[in-house]
């Protein structure tokens, strides 16, 4: 069940599984630049290569075009939402509704150890969580635990490095002991 990303020519660009994740890191939606290459997290800027490797997911620094590596690593990817973006606060409301449901799918036919939302302000919307906090969260999905972590694109700028990879390393301590 594993899978790489879209083709250059700006497909969908879907997740990349496999068996016995310890994690799957959902992101909101692909980048312009993610959909344009078929890679996730491929904007320049984007720290989320940098989160996982400082973090202990990966044993280096990936690049995007790498990304059919993680099931290798125990980690999967994918978006809530498929519709390309310059940012996410581009989308619907009702895309991230629709992309929340077809996630509990995604969840439930992957069976990771852990979900990994990258972005509280989308999860509150897609999962209709308007109090949740960035951390470990009492609801499921696809009967899954779920993190939520800070979103890695460039554009939040309210995170640095190093709470990156704290934040990021005590989802992984978590999964870990799962």
């Amino acid at each position: 069940m594993s899978g790489a990303g879209a083709t250059p020519s700006g497909g969908k660009l879907g997740p990349i599984v496999g068996p016995g994740l310890r994690v799957l890191f959902v992101g909101i939606n692909p980048s312009l630049r993610s959909a344009q290459v078929g890679h996730h997290f491929a904007r320049p800027g984007n720290r989320f290569w940098p989160a996982i490797h400082a973090a202990g997911f990966t044993p280096r620094l990936l690049k995007p075009e790498e990304d059919g590596l993680l099931p290798s690593f125990g980690v999967g990817v994918t978006n809530i939402a498929s519709r390309p973006t310059r940012a996410a606060d581009e989308l619907r409301r009702e895309e991230l509704l629709a992309g929340a449901m077809e996630l509990e799918h995604t969840v439930a036919d992957s069976r990771p150890r852990l979900v990994a939302m990258l972005g509280l302000v989308a999860y509150r919307v897609a999962f209709g969580r308007t109090k949740a906090a960035v951390g470990l969260q009492e609801d499921t999905i696809g009967g899954r635990p779920v993190w939520v972590l800070p979103n890695p694109s460039g554009l939040n700028a309210h995170y640095k490095p190093a709470d990156f990879a704290r934040l990021y390393g005590e989802a992984r301590a978590y999964a870990d002991g799962l």
